[in-house]
């Protein structure tokens, strides 16, 4: 398959511009023609050289770059223009050239004649399950414009949830770093000098938490080759472990009843749960579809596994808040109205109303743990730099003082 830079002219006499993958020339006049657009000439564009980096690194499509293609979609969409028009256009603009390539492999399969529910689907990690159902919904329904404007500001608030959680990450993780900098160069560098003093002046035995550090480092530099490996080693292995289905339900339940960081995640898995779900319902898709949509994008395999209990007493015929109450993962209050939308016939829009409560209880709570945070790690990083500073001018001092008394 190669790609074409094209150019031809409409029945109108309109010029226009684009590129197009095919497998010859005529492919491309034949397909264009189906558009209204005779071809005048078309140039076979060089391959370009793709840098595949570890781990998928530079290989994704940035939340960003999705929310400005929906929107501007959404924006064409409504003014009339065909979608493969559309497709072409956003396409063309985007910088991204993974996202380039994903769009006109779509706008390529729509051409084809597969709807745009169906080519999205080819493209997994780009368009997760949740937009390429609301897309299916939107053109079943006839409300594409609308669905997709709802997406757009859908990815915009979860994108802020993410930002304000890894915001808070930032901080601790980073003086947690400095310290075990801090440590490595003193345990390695520092102290042997100061070891080597010590024995230089005699004076006999060393205070004990001066001896306690001098046997740190002695066993630090000893095994440094062991030390260093095993650290690679559950670097590398943790996440690892955490990939696989048991690792992964143990990591995210110990990570939910964190006595910090714990309540915050909760707050963010019932916001992630009630606006997914609340849009999905008002955007039509059948609740039992839409909760095993948000089960699939709760990101947590403890939030997952209470959202597809709950969708099994549904299909049972019960309601939708008794088995989340049973599942004991959601709080009381977000159940209880839950409740109330199910008696009242507004569910989506209770929905929303708590994923705007709680969105708003995540900025509290990551502000507050963001305050807590600072003072914290700066005792902990003083008292773990400090408190080795201090054992080792402890011999000092009492040299100072023996010297002073003689």
């Amino acid at each position: 398959m190669a790609v074409f830079a094209w150019e031809g002219r409409t029945r109108a006499g309109e010029v226009r511009k684009g590129t197009m993958e095919a497998e010859a020339e005529p492919e491309v006049a034949n397909r264009l023609r189906a558009q209204g657009i005779t071809l005048s000439k078309a140039k076979r564009k060089a391959k370009e050289l793709a840098l595949k980096l570890p781990f998928g690194w530079g290989q994704g499509v940035p939340e960003k770059d999705i929310v400005v293609f929906t929107r501007q979609f959404a924006t064409m969409i409504d003014a009339g223009l065909p979608i493969v028009q559309c497709l072409d256009i956003l396409a063309n603009q985007t910088p991204n050239k993974n996202f380039h390539k994903a769009l006109f492999d779509v706008k390529a399969s729509v051409e084809q004649g597969t709807t745009l529910t169906e080519a999205l689907k080819k493209h997994p990690k780009v368009f997760d399950d949740l937009y390429s159902n609301l897309v299916d919904a939107g053109e079943k329904g006839g409300i594409l414009d609308t669905i997709l404007s709802r997406l757009a500001l859908y990815i915009e608030k979860a994108m802020k949830l993410k930002s304000q959680v890894k915001g808070a990450m930032v901080y601790p993780i980073s003086i947690l770093i400095v310290a075990i900098m801090v440590v490595v160069v003193l345990l390695w560098k520092v102290i042997p000098v100061f070891e080597n003093m010590f024995k230089d002046f005699g004076g006999g035995a060393l205070p004990k938490p001066t001896q306690i550090v001098i046997n740190i480092s002695n066993a630090f530099t000893d095994h440094a080759g062991l030390i260093f490996t095993t650290l690679a080693a559950l670097f590398f292995g943790i996440p690892a472990i955490i990939r696989t289905p048991k690792g992964r339900a143990a990591f995210d339940k110990i990570i939910l009843k964190a006595p910090i960081i714990g309540p915050v995640l909760r707050k963010v898995a019932v916001a992630r749960f009630t606006r997914t779900m609340g849009t999905l319902l008002s955007s039509g898709v059948a609740i039992l579809d839409a909760m095993e949509i948000v089960a699939r994008t709760a990101g947590n395999v403890v939030i997952h596994d209470a959202i597809m209990y709950a969708r099994q007493k549904i299909s049972e015929g019960k309601n939708m808040a008794e088995p989340l109450a049973e599942t004991k993962v959601f709080p009381p209050m977000v159940v209880q109205m839950i409740g109330v939308g199910e008696q009242t016939g507004a569910m989506d829009t209770m929905l929303q109303k708590i994923a705007d409560f709680y969105e708003d209880e995540v900025d509290v709570a990551v502000d507050a743990l963001t305050k807590l945070m600072e003072p914290l790690m700066m005792v902990f990083l003083g008292g773990i730099v400090g408190g080795l500073i201090i054992a080792m001018y402890l011999p000092i001092f009492e040299m100072a003082g023996n010297i002073k008394s003689g």
